[in-house]
């Protein structure tokens, strides 16, 4: 059970249970490729609200650095919550630092009662300010230390099978905080066990200089330098490419995380997703983590790839006038996020795959005056929470409620530790 048997219209067949969700326009569940759960602890955080990547990180990496196994649990179940309501079934998440003896181990309970599909990047940060890095010292691991736990972790919690909820990703964090030698370890462990791999790459013109003044590269040739290019890897952000990567990143079957938001709020730059296309690089979408992002919404987060696209072509619309669809966006929050993550299971409504699918109510004020075009709507009207969504045939959101878990003591506990984490 769980996988869609028949697509079509006219009288259903005979079931054991009949759900009808006429007047609502139902759609494939979206898929989201970068998060940092954890951040929903630090949002709005006001020492960190208008510095860039470099000054928002080392503001923001010692209250980080307090974090224990209670803050990675109810910020997973939190984070979770938030894009569960707004239509996802189906994430991962980049967990890059362990402080105070947390694990991945907390991600995975603190997810139990939300109902998604959770794909776990066991980050890792190697390159401490000691050695040049940009992270305080007190917030790196050893080398052997990360691939020996990632290692546990993969034995613990990855299922290769069609349909699974739970999958490991191998994500060094970046270029200014893991070593050359890091990556390539890395990679060598990924490949080995057949699972994708994440990191950040190209986010802002600090990590270009970086990366030249420490490698003499830049990011995407130190990426190549490590093994980090194929099918198997995907990029988060990838703001400052040059045409000639992009056409390398397109060969190699390299996919990218857009996440417009983190970008505008961290004032990185707009990503060059039509050349991307072009270029046959899979797209998708993140939201990136909620003290860059401040938000877990994945249909706002389709709303803003539209809009930052079309403002990024605005100096050349003259000459080239096609601008992005809301079907264009709904296809990088959908199919774009199952391609990155290597998943042909979940991203479109079709026979074989999961049964993962979310419904809206055209008739909310929301939506008021635009059933002209119910698909685009729910990209050009403002971002509203969904009414159902069911992951493997399995109801999560019913009626805009989750269905597994009371949020008010989650949101209270939650709200709790952030102000002690942060005060």
């Amino acid at each position: 059970g769980g996988f869609i048997t028949g697509v079509g219209s006219g009288a259903p067949p005979a079931a054991d249970r009949t759900i009808d969700l006429g007047g609502r326009l139902l759609t494939p569940a979206l898929v989201n490729t970068h998060h940092h759960l954890y951040q929903t602890l630090t949002r709005a955080v006001p020492a960190a609200q208008d510095a860039g990547l470099f000054g928002w990180l080392t503001t923001l990496y010692p209250i980080w650095a307090r974090m224990n196994a209670d803050h990675v649990r109810v910020s997973t179940t939190i984070g979770l919550a938030e894009l569960a309501l707004s239509g996802c079934t189906t994430t991962s998440d980049h967990m890059y630092l362990y402080p105070n003896g947390s694990r991945v181990d907390d991600q995975v309970e603190g997810a139990r009662d939300v109902g998604l599909r959770f794909h776990i990047a066991r980050g890792s940060m190697s390159l401490g300010e000691s050695d040049g890095g940009l992270p305080p010292d007190s917030v790196v691991e050893s080398e052997d230390a990360i691939l020996a736990d990632t290692e546990r972790v993969i034995g613990a919690f990855h299922d290769a099978a069609p349909g699974a909820r739970t999958r490991i990703v191998v994500a060094p964090c970046s270029p200014f905080s893991v070593t050359p030698n890091g990556m390539k370890e890395a990679a060598e462990l990924a490949r080995a066990h057949g699972l994708q791999m994440h990191t950040h790459l190209a986010e802002t013109m600090d990590e270009e200089a970086f990366c030249i003044e420490q490698f003499g590269l830049r990011p995407v040739e130190l990426a190549e330098s490590v093994n980090w290019m194929g099918p198997d890897v995907w990029f988060a952000h990838s703001v400052f490419i040059a045409d000639d990567e992009i056409g390398r990143m397109g060969t190699a079957g390299t996919g990218v995380a857009h996440c417009p938001t983190s970008n505008m709020r961290l004032a990185s730059g707009i990503a060059p997703i039509p050349a991307y296309r072009a270029a046959g690089v899979n797209v998708a979408l993140g939201v990136d983590g909620s003290a860059s992002n401040d938000g877990s919404h994945l249909l706002a987060e389709a709303r803003q790839a539209m809009l930052l696209a079309r403002l990024g072509a605005a100096p050349d619309l003259a000459r080239t006038p096609d601008l992005m669809t809301a079907r264009t966006a709904l296809e990088l929050a959908t199919l774009g996020g199952a391609a990155v993550l290597g998943r042909d299971d979940v991203g479109s409504l079709e026979v074989g795959k999961a049964a993962d699918f979310i419904a809206l109510d055209l008739n909310r004020l929301e939506y008021a005056g635009a059933h002209h075009d119910p698909v685009a709507a729910v990209v050009f009207c403002a971002p509203a929470n969904i009414d159902h969504s069911y992951v493997h045939g399995e109801a999560v959101v019913r009626d805009r409620q989750l269905v597994g878990l009371e949020l008010e003591p989650v949101i209270e506990e939650h709200n709790r530790l952030a102000a002690m984490l942060v005060d």
